[in-house]
């Protein structure tokens, strides 16, 4: 095997034994190179205990190396490709995550915001080349029809004026604005939080295979990756990231589309926010938003969206919605409650795979959530119990 595609194939294992975005895994990458950093990995090195164990539990699932020739070799047959750092088409902008810190930070996906190892990508167009002239336009999945409308005249004003539009592929405003974009036969880019194989939600499949046609499907996750609810959230640095600047048509009180403008905010890019009725519940995060935060900037057209894309945004500070009982729980706990299916039971081996967390933990944790009624136990395993009270995955509070 050549160094090149012996790096690629580290950077692909890398990618299956850590969630993108993980500072530890990132900075061994820097210092030892792909290659060496899987090999210190997999020899059970590692900087901190929590890395060191999500490595072991995945390992209890496959071998990382085989794991990742077997997510090339599709990634081959789909006719997609993998991106990585030095390639022509390397988006250079996404480097810029090294330096991203967030205020308040308690959550383990508002501090695990290293830039990425690698993409996967389907679609003709050169990713660093189409993201270079980019915005992004998100907001919320249950948008009401003003919201469609904006975001629809959005994309297609944009798309019009040679600028891609970024998005997350989710109903409502994510679908508005590629399909603006489509229209008027511009690129628009789907930043994903699943497989480029693997259309979610399913009910947008046809507006993906639009995209990969005439656009770009971009993930971090290999083909075949499962779109679990954290990784709507790591994925949001990427399109914050990626694109000149971000646009938040709608959002509710607590919205993962702010989440992605408040990215964009601590870098510096130009975020500007849509306002909307007052009445309108899908206005309030994006009027809070623009209460809170001096660098946001109102836009109330295409116009002042042209005007703002060069301009540069300022830090501020993120204001936190109200807490949920998740809040409340440690990472490893609350990684064992959102990798449950909102349905069905896991089996706790499985469990502990899909949360990143060895065995022992995962029986620990498990029992001190039996006890705030988070999990229940039955015959096939843990399931979701009454106290989760989780929200739909691909709600605004999920992108």
């Amino acid at each position: 095997m050549s160094g090149d595609a012996e790096e690629l194939l580290a950077r692909v294992a890398l990618t299956w034994l850590a969630e993108p975005g993980t500072r530890s895994v990132f900075g061994l990458v820097g210092q030892y190179g792909p290659v060496g950093a899987l090999d210190l990995l997999l020899d059970g090195g590692g900087p901190d205990d929590t890395i060191r164990a999500a490595v072991a539990a995945r390992r209890m699932h496959g071998d990382p190396r085989t794991v990742a020739a077997e997510a090339l070799a599709r990634t081959e047959r789909l006719g997609a490709r993998v991106v990585v750092p030095g390639d022509d088409e390397w988006p250079v902008r996404v480097e810029e995550l090294r330096h991203l810190r967030l205020p308040d930070a308690r959550r383990r996906v508002d501090r695990e915001t290293a830039p990425p190892l690698c993409f996967w990508v389907r679609g003709s167009w050169p990713l660093g080349e189409t993201l270079d002239r980019s915005v992004a336009v998100v907001g919320a999945r249950a948008a009401t029809g003003y919201g469609h409308h904006v975001a629809t005249d959005l994309g297609y004003g944009l798309a019009d004026r040679d600028w891609t539009v970024v998005s997350g592929g989710a109903f409502g405003i994510d679908a508005a604005a590629h399909r603006g974009a489509l229209t008027a036969d511009g690129p628009t880019v789907a930043v994903l939080a699943c497989g480029v194989d693997r259309p979610y939600p399913m009910g947008n499949a046809a507006l993906f295979d639009r995209i990969a046609d005439t656009g770009l499907l971009v993930s971090e996750w290999m083909p075949g990756a499962e779109p679990l609810r954290q990784r709507f959230l790591i994925r949001n640095r990427v399109i914050a990231a990626g694109t000149r600047g971000t646009v938040l048509v709608e959002a509710a009180a607590r919205s993962g589309a702010t989440q992605t403008a408040h990215r964009a905010l601590a870098l510096a890019r130009p975020t500007m926010v849509v306002p909307g009725p007052v009445t309108s519940a899908m206005s309030v995060g994006a009027h809070e938003l623009l209460r809170e935060e001096p660098a946001t900037r109102l836009v109330a057209g295409l116009a002042h969206v042209l005007e703002e894309v060069g301009r540069i945004g300022e830090l501020a500070t993120v204001p936190r919605g109200p807490d949920r009982p998740v809040d409340l729980l440690d990472d490893d706990a609350r990684s064992i409650v959102e990798a449950l299916p909102r349905r069905g039971a896991l089996a706790v081996d499985v469990l502990a795979a899909r949360a990143g967390v060895d065995l022992r933990t995962a029986l620990r944790k498990l029992s001190m959530l039996e006890d705030l009624t988070m999990v229940v136990r039955r015959d096939t395993g843990y399931a979701l119990g009454p106290g989760a009270r989780p929200g739909p995955r691909s709600t605004g509070a999920d992108r």
